[in-house]
């Protein structure tokens, strides 16, 4: 099952009407329903608020196959997973986010591997949301809003922030950039 189709089904299963989830995600109706159709890719900070209304940790979206114990995600299977960007939202959008441990349960953590395309975010809100973040440049050069700071980040650099900060990511230098993000989301 697709993101947007879990957070219907699991909208529904609460008996949450499409305008209390969008009021208490401070999202538009029609961008809700743009979500849970799978027209729009929601953002990271978006998904975590839409977590804690519906009472689900992250990963939740991503779960495909849930298993107790270690999870192995062997070099090039993390683009076998999910991702947040979807095909039609992949032409504006310059993040995508691929899980790393989509099959474990009850994880504290969601790892991902983000991949930056060139160019500024489409959307220029930043992210908000509880929690924590480790960010680690895989390969490129990033650019982080981080509050009133901006903070550039190189290949073998990492940031571990503190996510209830406004921030956004993007590329540097107008290339392709690769991350893996660990982000916490207190219960």
């Amino acid at each position: 099952m697709k993101p947007g189709e879990k957070i219907r089904t699991l909208r529904n299963d609460k008996k949450l009407s499409l305008d209390e989830v969008a009021e208490r995600v401070q999202l538009e109706i029609n961008q809700l329903e743009n979500i849970e159709e799978g027209t729009y890719a929601p953002s990271l900070g978006v998904l975590i608020k839409l977590a804690r209304v519906l009472g689900v940790r992250l990963g939740t979206f991503l779960d495909d196959e849930v298993r107790q114990g270690p999870v192995v995600t062997r070099k090039g299977e993390a683009d076998l997973s999910a991702s947040y960007t979807n095909a039609s939202a992949a032409k504006n959008d310059k993040l995508a986010f691929f899980s790393l441990a989509r099959e474990k349960a009850d994880r504290h953590m969601e790892p991902f591997l983000v991949d930056i395309k060139p160019g500024v975010p489409s959307n220029p809100l930043a992210s908000t949301h509880e929690g924590e973040e480790f960010i680690y440049v895989l390969r490129g050069s990033i650019l982080i809003h981080y509050g009133k700071d901006l903070i550039e980040l190189n290949e073998g650099d990492s940031i571990y922030l503190d996510s209830i900060v406004n921030h956004q990511i993007h590329s540097a230098n107008n290339d392709k950039a690769l991350l893996m993000a660990v982000v916490y989301q207190p219960v």
